[in-house]
């Protein structure tokens, strides 16, 4: 009962697995090279081949992009900026570098026309619906104007994403489609606007309403900076670290052998 109450998922088991697979893939390999070599040669051979290895699939990884990853790129929430809820908040919190001509005194139905406009005045690009950015970008303003609290599930909907930034240098020849040695971004942002909606009343018995924007209600905006992650930096740590150790070892081996050549020739000499 003792042994039945381990708890073998998944700890347990994944170390065993580990454990086993190290024993039997590399373990078989040092055993078969031991009976020729010896033990020591047979150990620094194997361990050379695993680094080699290592160093392949570590590039393999990087080109590709694929096998051990790390945090892919998402929008990040700027803190204190995020959400905002009115006009002047938008330069403040420096999405917007002046703000709109004439909205203090434009109808509420026309203000968000206004700050449309002066986004575009600003260099910003307009993301249409059916574009994938479209949807990062909406799943990521949701996520963080539920959490902040701002509006909740069925009280809004997305109905803008202005895109600004994001460049890569240095080019060759200002040449987008050459862009190998474009190792470097400008800090990329989005501003998704927030329209909220007119309260439905629901009825037992009946299908909801279909809900309608409030057109006179004040439209918010979340913004955001783009995280570019570090989707390739373990496949980039595995091949640089394997790759140093194989060249270590290959070094050993190479030196090994010169030593063990002069040794042989030196018993020669005095025989």
């Amino acid at each position: 009962m003792s042994l039945l109450a381990i708890g073998w998922e998944p700890e347990l088991r994944g170390l065993l697995t580990v454990i086993i697979g190290v024993v039997v893939l590399m373990g078989s390999i040092y055993m078969i090279m031991a009976t020729n070599m010896g033990s020591r040669l047979s150990f620094l051979v194997t361990l050379t081949g695993l680094m080699g290895w290592m160093a392949l699939m570590g590039a393999t990884w990087w080109i590709y992009g694929i096998g051990l990853k790390g945090p892919e790129p998402s929008w990040a929430a700027i803190p204190g900026q995020t959400i905002i809820q009115d006009v002047p908040a938008l330069r403040s919190a420096g999405a917007l570098e002046s703000l709109p001509d004439g909205y203090e005194d434009a109808p509420a139905t026309e203000v968000h026309k206004l700050v449309e406009q002066q986004f575009f005045d600003e260099g910003y690009i307009k993301i249409s619906a059916g574009d994938a950015a479209y949807g990062q970008a909406q799943a990521a303003a949701s996520a963080n104007i539920e959490l902040d609290g701002a509006l909740a599930a069925g009280q809004y909907e997305i109905t803008e994403v202005f895109d600004i930034g994001g460049e890569r240098f240095p080019l060759i020849a200002n040449n987008q489609s050459l862009d190998f040695f474009a190792f470097f971004h400008k800090p990329h942002f989005t501003v998704v606007e927030v329209a909220p909606l007119i309260p439905v009343r629901t009825e037992p018995g009946r299908a909801p309403a279909i809900a309608e924007i409030d057109e006179a209600g004040q439209r918010q905006y979340v913004y955001m900076v783009r995280d570019l992650g570090a989707k390739r930096q373990p496949a980039v740590v595995l091949t640089i670290g394997g790759g140093a150790i194989f060249l270590a070892l290959c070094y050993l081996l190479h030196r090994r052998e010169r030593i063990l050549k002069d040794n042989l020739s030196s018993a020669v000499a005095t025989a």
